[in-house]
């Protein structure tokens, strides 16, 4: 008998420097819910989104610095992979990070106030909140909250084992629950947005978590790769198999925000603080496609005739509700929540084509996919911080009737929203015409003709919806009662401006390095 006692219990092996990036993320976090303690409230703010930039900025230079001096291996006892994607993942979701912290400090927008509430923990509408409103108190936790998001985002895109993956995906999720809940103006509509996102998000994740275990009890391994070998072996069940993809597969396209899991999206973007849903619909959805990829492409490439089928349906779905739900609507954060789901299907046309033709087309599918990641992310961070500097009556003003007649008011941010617009709608010239082209010729070459056929019937209907933003501000006259007026931002603000417009034209235009840089590092490890 085994004395568990006297048994030498082997150290854990880890890459420090292969993981440098991950603690310090988790280090700032902590530290930043430690600043709570003991800087002074009206310090705490600059000191806050100070130590989250500087965090997000160390963690990505040693990103890069390992991509460029490090070979792809497995890391943490084989329980991350930190390889090609990882990196091109980690380094997007570092920079949609840094724009994220640029808009959260937002504060000469609403007269030196941020846009999250003074005392989320407090009744709307009390006593307690009025006192904490005339103190102009404000939340500064929302930096380690963000922080500790994004740490588990970046081991939710490395992972290369299943239970890791449901860890990941509760240790991003919590903080955006609470962000989201925090929102200055209309508290309780933010309230309500953050508990039919906790609340659908448990729900998924618990069924993840039944389709990991479905998994693990085909296969008798939680590696992704022991997986793929019992595929391949033709170990246990099939019906097993397939039914443990299915429910995994409902977790991941619910953070995707695919039809049908995407009804937590138009409540969550309307009722989170601006700089929460600028940041969640990048980012988040950035994390889910790498997680999603990975488990896949690696786990389950053997069952690429099920789930290719099962994906493209969900890709036609996703894009029909999404764009012919945005047609209808007269609120900017919910038109642009409807424009998120139906990007996520037209990333999943990316995905679908991967598998069937070969090593090659594998690759390309996952640079393609990346690709259009960045370019509907930088248009994403720009267009929400646009939408935060329409205001009337002291706060934002999300009608649409706020936006007409904007291109006389304010010709410069209604130039920068069209460009936006634009590339959401996929016109030549921007980098979102460039994101839909690599992800539908990924698409063709795996020989799914006909869903890039559908898919380009899609862009034309979705192209509408964007149109009617770009007419709202050229060539609608605004009425007295319902105009809105542009406020000035910060300079963190235009610099998230500028940045995202130059790379939305030059993404647009020479595509090239950037398209080969992402394709040589494209190949998954097990």
């Amino acid at each position: 008998m085994i004395n568990l006692l006297e048994t030498p219990i082997p150290a854990p092996q880890l890459e420090w420097m292969l993981l440098a990036p991950l603690f310090v993320l988790l280090g700032v976090g902590a530290l930043g819910i430690l600043l709570e303690g003991f800087v002074p409230r009206n310090l705490r703010q600059p000191v806050q989104a100070g130590l989250a930039a500087l965090g997000i900025i160390v963690a990505l230079g040693l990103t890069i610095l390992n991509w460029v001096q490090e070979t792809p291996s497995l890391a943490a006892m084989g329980l991350l992979a930190i390889d090609g994607p990882t990196y091109v993942f980690w380094t997007l979701l570092l920079i949609v990070g840094l724009g994220g912290v640029a808009l959260f400090a937002e504060r000469r927008v609403g007269g030196g106030l941020s846009a999250f509430a003074s005392s989320a923990a407090t009744v709307p509408g009390s006593p307690l909140e009025r006192e904490a409103d005339r103190l102009r108190r404000e939340h500064t936790e929302i930096y380690p909250l963000m922080i500790f998001a994004l740490f588990g985002m970046l081991i939710f895109a490395s992972t290369n084992n299943l239970l890791v993956l449901f860890v990941a995906v509760e240790i991003f999720s919590l903080p955006l629950y609470l962000l989201t809940g925090m929102a200055r103006r209309r508290r309780l509509l933010s309230q309500e947005a953050a508990l039919k996102y906790f609340l659908l998000g448990s729900v998924a994740s618990a069924i993840m978590l039944y389709g990991v275990a479905l998994l693990y009890g085909y296969s008798g391994s939680l590696r992704l790769g022991g997986v793929a070998d019992a595929i391949s072996n033709g170990a246990g069940s099939h019906w097993l198999l397939l039914a443990g993809m299915l429910l995994t597969s409902v977790g991941l396209l619910f953070k995707i925000g695919a039809v049908p899991f995407h009804a937590w999206t138009p409540d969550a973007y309307m009722g989170a603080p601006t700089p929460v849903t600028g940041f969640m619909a990048i980012a988040t959805k950035t994390a889910a496609v790498a997680a999603l990829l990975r488990v896949f492409y690696v786990a389950l490439g053997g069952l690429a005739w099920d789930w290719q089928l099962l994906f493209s349906v969900v890709a036609v779905i996703t894009m029909l509700v999404g764009a012919t739900a945005a047609l209808a609507q007269t609120d900017i954060k919910r038109l642009l929540a409807y424009s998120s789901i139906a990007h996520a299907g037209f990333i999943l046309v990316g995905v679908v084509g991967a598998v069937q033709a070969g090593e090659n087309v594998s690759v390309a599918s996952v640079a393609a996919v990346a690709f259009y990641l960045l370019t509907y992310g930088v248009a994403t961070l720009g267009a929400f911080a646009i939408v935060m500097m329409v205001r009337r009556a002291g706060g934002e003003d999300n009608s649409l009737d706020a936006w007409k007649g904007l291109g006389q008011r304010n010709p410069v941010i209604a130039g920068l929203m069209t460009l936006f617009m634009l590339s959401f709608a996929g016109i030549p010239l921007t980098a979102g015409f460039i994101g839909k082209l690599t992800v539908f010729a990924s698409a063709w070459e795996g020989g799914f003709g006909w869903l890039v056929l559908a898919a380009v019937v899609m862009s034309v209907i979705a192209a509408f919806f964007y149109l009617k933003v770009v007419v709202a501000m050229w060539f609608q006259d605004a009425d007295d009662e319902t105009v809105g007026t542009v406020e000035s931002p910060s300079i963190w603000t235009w610099i998230v401006l500028a940045v995202a417009a130059v790379a939305t034209l030059v993404l647009g235009l020479v595509p090239g390095a950037l398209l080969d840089l992402i394709a040589g590092a494209a190949q998954f490890i097990r």
